[in-house]
């Protein structure tokens, strides 16, 4: 995909993750959770100083000089400090206090020094320190000092993604198209051909995985393996109980592209859709960009949005727990990402949830809105080559996601694979230079002649072309043909 633990009782049984009641949400307002595992030391958004009784701002007082530069730029100054410089610096003033225990900094300390060889515990500077020193506990540690008349939006917005609860109307919109006993040749035809998504119902019956996997299963048959998790590698373990205690705005996802290598048995769990069986890439052998993911994630983990690799079409299959998707067609960049002209980077908020607390709204607004849907255990989404899309687990979650090439998104796929920046571009190869050349002979050997026939086509069928959002509006009164 693009770029952009579980607590143990003493018979060393995984313990079930306690379910916290919810407040209930106040009207044009945020639903927090009860139980609060995050901290923000009483910083308040800056709206609130035009309440106070003073103008008194301890963020500006305590940082002196260093007043004008913003949040982001401090922060971005204090990530090149290490963890005794940051503790000798949060005893200068209140506010550097404030800025020196914000926890994604620990966090890149955790996972630089640590990589994947730590054990979560409430927090990531309690984290550091408990590694460090295992004689440190958390009560001597304890939960920092709350300080007063400390206004900052970005620390504000950063706690609130980390503890509000997912809104009901950002849950409530399904207008994807689910099918179920889809033939192969009405897939093609209705959603591969016109480049459109739709979810995709009983097709995973034959599945074993839908009975077999969960996290015990998965950490008996991967007991020493690690995986790939962000930037680290780690043991299913350490990955379950650091999901189990987190609170954060960000957290981390398990997306291992060999986790068959690594476990062979898995394979035996699952088998590729019958929609999907064409996979041209494969031809390349062991020389073919990554394709599978094994993808694990608490509540509120996710992807935001991202445009999968190498023009390439994607399923993702919910084995455990639903998951929401939010897909924008190729032509409708989503609200508050911003690709460069080259499309290597993409700029986009910082979370998922500050994606749906500033931008979600707007989306309602637009004659052509967006399609979304959850994909609940035994479901598959279909993502159609260049769609925008996000996803955000609702609950813990265990999915597996295939990108492939078939005779539909041939044509991308080589243009794609021979842009003028496809060093760039390419990803999940070691070789992204020649990966054009070698695909395409290897296709061209296994299938003679057939570039050009469906070059052919596919300029007959520009001629005549009904994009995706014309097929489903009707032209007379600008509304959708099917409802919400």
């Amino acid at each position: 995909m693009a770029k952009r633990e579980n607590l143990q009782n003493s018979n060393n049984k995984p313990r079930k993750k306690k379910r916290t009641k919810h407040k209930k949400v106040p009207e044009n307002g945020f639903c927090l959770q009860d139980s609060l595992a995050s901290w923000n030391h009483g910083v308040q958004p800056l709206g609130n100083l035009l309440l106070a009784q003073s103008s008194f701002n301890s963020r500006d007082i305590g940082l002196g000089n260093l007043c004008v530069l913003t949040d982001e730029s401090i922060l971005d100054i204090l990530g090149l400090l290490g963890a005794k410089d940051l503790c000798m610096l949060s005893l200068v003033s209140r506010a550097f206090y404030v800025f020196s225990n914000h926890d994604p900094l620990w966090r890149n300390l955790v996972l630089e020094e640590f990589k994947g060889r730590f054990s979560f515990t409430a927090s990531w500077k309690h984290t550091y320190v408990s590694t460090v020193s295992s004689s440190c506990s958390l009560a001597q540690l304890g939960r920092g000092l709350q300080v007063r008349s400390f206004y900052s939006d970005y620390l504000f917005q950063s706690w609130l993604c980390a503890n509000i609860e997912l809104k009901q109307e950002w849950l409530e919109v399904d207008n994807i198209e689910r099918r179920n006993d889809l033939s192969i040749e009405d897939f093609i035809l209705q959603f591969e051909k016109p480049n459109k998504p739709v979810l995709l119902c009983g097709c995973l019956s034959n599945w074993a995985a839908l009975k077999k996997w969960d996290r015990d299963y998965l950490m008996e048959k991967a007991k020493d393996v690690d995986f790939s998790v962000g930037p680290v590698d780690m043991s299913l373990q350490s990955y379950y109980k650091y999901a189990d205690s987190v609170n954060e705005e960000r957290p981390l996802y398990l997306f291992d592209p060999r986790f068959v290598e690594k476990v062979p048995s898995l394979s035996e769990d699952y088998e590729v859709p019958v929609y999907f069986r064409e996979d041209l890439f494969s031809l390349l052998g062991d020389e073919r960009p990554d394709f599978r993911w094994l993808i694990i994630g608490p509540a509120r983990s996710g992807s935001s949005f991202h445009i999968d690799p190498n023009s390439t079409s994607a399923w993702n299959a919910v084995v455990r727990g639903s998951k929401k998707w939010i897909l924008f067609p190729p032509d409708i960049v989503p609200p508050g990402v911003h690709p460069s002209d080259d499309g290597v980077e993409v700029a986009c908020p910082v979370s998922i949830l500050e994606w749906f607390m500033n931008f979600y709204e707007q989306t309602k607004q637009w004659k052509r809105r967006p399609i979304e849907c959850i994909c609940k255990a035994g479901e598959v989404m279909f993502v159609p080559n260049g769609w925008w899309h996000l996803v955000i687990n609702l609950e813990d979650s265990i999915a597996i996601t295939q990108n492939y090439v078939s005779r539909r998104n041939l044509l991308n796929v080589l243009d794609f694979l021979k842009s003028p920046n496809a060093k760039d571009l390419v990803s999940g190869t070691r070789d992204r230079v020649n990966l054009y050349h070698k695909f395409r002979d290897a296709y061209e050997a296994s299938f003679p002649g057939s570039i050009k026939e469906l070059m052919l086509e596919d300029e007959a069928k520009k001629a005549k072309k009904t994009s995706f959002w014309d097929s489903v509006m009707d032209a007379k009164v600008g509304s959708f043909k099917f409802g919400f």
